[in-house]
């Protein structure tokens, strides 16, 4: 089976929509057909093109985000299951507070636990203050995107970490929901955001020792 051909894309971008259904459908092809992962990929296209200024990487992010949210949904309908705790993280924007506490999470943890981040009303690009706070850490961050959230994610994770999105974050009964309380990063220098970094770097070590996640760095 192809992608369909959409005819509000270029030739190019529906080339790599074709490409990125082919990855998916070889990673996933044992827990869903082929309508389900290109519906998953179309709409994860969908979720950027309104708002992104780089409509090239456009069908890289959507294959990301289609990547992440048939993992959480293969999660909740448990087709699948590593026994790894996962954590979302989600802001406002998913461009500073959020994409620190993924970064330290994921740098700490390695391969034992499995992290994900979302906003509220994702932005544009992530925050340059907190990539280079990050970078001062050695974590690199720059590679991430601002992306929303969904029920699937919200409902494949173990413990759902909130900044700053107050009622507008999702709540699902049976989920550990837990509130930081954390500056937002957004027009902050570095020197600012550095803070906030720290702190968030002990709230994610915290949250590995409760979950019981060995840690791959000190």
């Amino acid at each position: 089976m192809t992608v369909h051909q959409r005819e509000d894309l270029s030739i190019d971008q529906n080339l790599a929509l074709h490409t990125a259904a082919a990855r998916l459908r070889d990673e996933f092809s044992q827990y869903y057909g082929p309508e389900t992962i290109e519906r998953f990929l179309h709409s994860s296209y969908d979720q950027f093109a309104t708002g992104s200024t780089i409509p090239n990487f456009l069908p890289l992010l959507a294959e990301r985000f289609a990547r992440q949210r048939l993992t959480a949904l293969a999660r909740v309908e448990g087709r699948h299951d590593d026994g790894k705790p996962v954590a979302l993280f989600l802001c406002t924007h998913n461009a500073g507070r959020s994409q620190m506490a993924l970064g330290f999470f994921q740098h700490l943890a390695g391969d034992n636990a499995v992290a994900w981040s979302g906003g509220t009303e994702p932005g544009i690009a992530i925050n340059a203050a907190a990539v280079a706070a990050m970078t001062e850490r050695g974590i690199d961050i720059s590679g991430e995107y601002p992306k929303p959230w969904t029920d699937e994610i919200v409902r494949a994770a173990d413990v759902v970490i909130t900044m700053g999105c107050g009622d507008a974050c999702p709540i699902f009964p049976g989920t550990r929901y837990e509130n930081w309380d954390l500056d937002d990063p957004h027009g902050l220098e570095v020197a600012d955001v550095r803070p906030i970094r720290d702190e968030i770097e002990r709230r994610v070590r915290r949250l590995l020792g409760e979950l019981a996640v060995p840690l791959e760095h000190v």
